[in-house]
């Protein structure tokens, strides 16, 4: 009997899956983020190690889908509120480190003999940083939130917009582009804005009602399949326009970080942008030409510390020009200096346009991927300079304190409970994120002016993507008894810190939420009945007093109930452990239904 044939890429995968289970880990147990480690594997795998896979170019077609996935989940995180926050570090400081970074970068390599047209891309390419690359590094240390974590991705930010005009830079500046007549031109023009036109209208009208028909089947599959349909279908309208991929991905999910499906579409999408990303940066290693840079060490022993040292430098000035103080500028400088992916689809693009030699692409790119090697690095050697510093008691601009994040609020449930918890909370001003996984509810929260994302709150991922992470309070307001026990362990495998509010349907659920060791619970049943009793002894013309003593005698004994029906539950548990005979176990105590 023939042996059967392997799948295609079987063999392939799986080397690539081993090579990044080894190197991974083993490059976050040193402190040097998973970034580092996917690019160790692409070395190992690559044409320099085991030559796995041939050149990088058999796999970087597929792998750059990741950084369009990165770029949709970008979008998804700009929604009009805080772009209007953050627009003086995006366009004022974003733009300056482009700019000011590029331009000097540009100075160094015409001065060095570089020809002007290839110093100008290869400048400003190089002034960009690694969004990937960085956002991993600010979430591994959970200072994202930080402010010099927002100021870093705020410039990260203005980046990634700014490879789609220095993508048109490069077709300006090639000397290969052929002499169309103006009607063609303005066709092109046409078409292009046509293909934006067709984005944003489908963006903002259709995309919405159809995931509010697919949530009301509960097809998980089907919103992930539709999620990735958005995120590429409007990548591929870019593409056949000759614009960004990545472009179109970043557009539609801008359109999108409005919708109410934001979280959920952001979790669905995030562990295939993860892969994704992670074969790209192995895609990055493969490509890293180590004859070259055996050839022209010196150059790239040059390059690379030049390159973070006026980076770095450039960016802890303008980051205290722009009011931050001296620890969050210098965390900034050390989190940013390397260069990034999209310099990698600029020199690409330069070179398919003549604009730079195949040779100082490669020795650029080599560049690139050395300064992210060397980042976590740098940024170790700032911790430990800091902690020495504390240690010895020398005041230290690296050693000063940050300040506190503003608290976040996370509701998960938003009926008639979770509403009023939400109008209480705003009423005081307080920012809520809330989330709920009945689709017709959405809307109406839309109408009364709340924020509510589609989510279910089982799921960590979704739970992750809405701020539980980052929540210094979680307000549980769903019904159901056995999702709110999951959401709780969910809530609690994130954030350890958060305080967990939870509604309470009947006693024996209270019971089980004390049993959990939530920070509060509540019996809305309870509650109420007594609120309703006290009106009616008020009523029948009781004075006050005795309606107070009343109240309290009330809860007094219910209080008791619990912590006698509490022991009891814990007695038995103790009889099934070890109390079970060949009969079989214990019976276990009934259950009070009361409210």
């Amino acid at each position: 009997m023939a042996a059967a044939s392997v799948p295609p890429l079987f063999s392939e995968a799986l080397i690539f899956l081993g090579a990044t289970v080894i190197a991974v880990p083993l490059a976050k147990r040193f402190g040097l983020g998973s970034v580092v480690g996917y690019l160790a594997a692409g070395l190992a795998i690559g044409p320099y190690g085991l030559n796995a896979f041939g050149s990088a170019g058999n796999i970087l077609p597929v792998a750059e889908l990741g950084v369009v996935l990165l770029l949709f989940v970008i979008g998804l995180e700009l929604d009009a509120a805080r772009l209007w926050r953050m627009r003086r570090d995006i366009l004022g400081l974003g733009a300056a480190q482009v700019l000011l970074t590029g331009a000097g970068l540009f100075a160094l390599l015409w001065l060095a003999g570089m020809q002007l047209a290839a110093a100008l891309v290869a400048g400003l390419g190089l002034a960009l940083s690694s969004t990937a690359f960085a956002l991993q590094i600010l979430q591994e240390r959970g200072q994202l939130a930080a402010p010099y974590g927002q100021r870093a991705f705020a410039i990260l930010l203005f980046q990634d917009i700014a490879i789609v005009p220095l993508l048109a830079l490069v077709a300006i500046l090639s000397p290969v582009t052929d002499g169309s007549g103006g009607g063609s031109a303005l066709t092109e023009i046409a078409v292009t804005l046509l293909a934006v036109v067709a984005v944003i209208v489908i963006g903002r009208y259709l995309v919405s009602p159809v995931f509010l028909f697919l949530a009301r089947t509960k097809a998980r599959e089907v919103m992930l399949a539709a999620a990735l349909l958005v995120a590429l279908g409007s990548a591929g309208v870019m593409h056949m326009v000759g614009l960004s991929m990545a472009l179109g991905a970043f557009l539609a999910g801008v359109l999108l970080a409005e919708s109410s499906f934001r979280h959920t579409l952001e979790a669905d999408i995030e562990p295939f942008r993860s892969l994704l990303m992670g074969l790209f940066f192995v895609a990055v290693g493969m490509s890293l030409d180590l004859g070259l840079i055996g050839r022209l060490w010196y150059l790239v022993a040059i390059a690379v510390p030049v390159l973070m040292l006026v980076k770095g430098g450039l960016l802890w000035g303008l980051a205290r020009a722009f009011g931050s103080s001296n620890a969050d500028a210098l965390r900034v400088a050390v989190t940013l200096p390397q260069g990034g992916e999209f310099a990698f689809v600029l020199f690409a693009a330069a070179v398919s346009q003549g604009v730079l030699p195949v040779e100082t692409a490669n020795l650029l790119t080599a560049a690139v991927i050395l300064s992210m090697l060397f980042t976590p690095l740098a940024c170790l050697a700032l911790d430990w300079l800091a902690a020495r510093l504390k240690a010895s008691g020398a005041a230290h601009p690296a050693v000063e304190s940050f300040e506190a994040a503003t608290p976040v609020v996370l509701i998960v449930g938003f009926g008639r409970f979770g509403r009023t918890v939400a109008q209480v909370l705003t009423s005081e001003g307080l920012e809520i994120t809330a989330i709920d996984n009945h689709p017709d509810r959405l809307a109406y929260a839309r109408q009364l002016g709340y924020r509510v994302y589609y989510g279910d709150a089982t799921r960590a991922d979704v739970l992750a993507a809405a701020g539980a992470a980052d929540a210094a309070l979680v307000a549980l307001c769903v019904e159901n008894e056995a999702v709110m026990e999951k959401a709780i362990a969910a809530v609690r495998s994130l954030n350890l810190s958060a305080r967990l509010y939870c509604r309470a349907t009947n006693r024996s659920h209270a019971l089980a939420l004390t049993r959990l060791q939530v920070d509060y619970q509540i019996r809305e049943t309870f509650e109420s009945g007594l609120a309703f009793g006290r009106a009616a002894l008020s009523g029948l013309g009781l004075a006050p007093e005795r309606v107070a003593q009343i109240e309290e005698d009330v809860r007094r004994r219910d209080e008791e109930r619990m912590l006698l029906q509490l022991e009891q539950g814990e007695a038995a548990g103790n009889d099934r452990l070890h109390a079970v005979t060949p009969r079989g176990p214990a019976r276990q105590a009934g259950t009070d239904q009361e409210p």
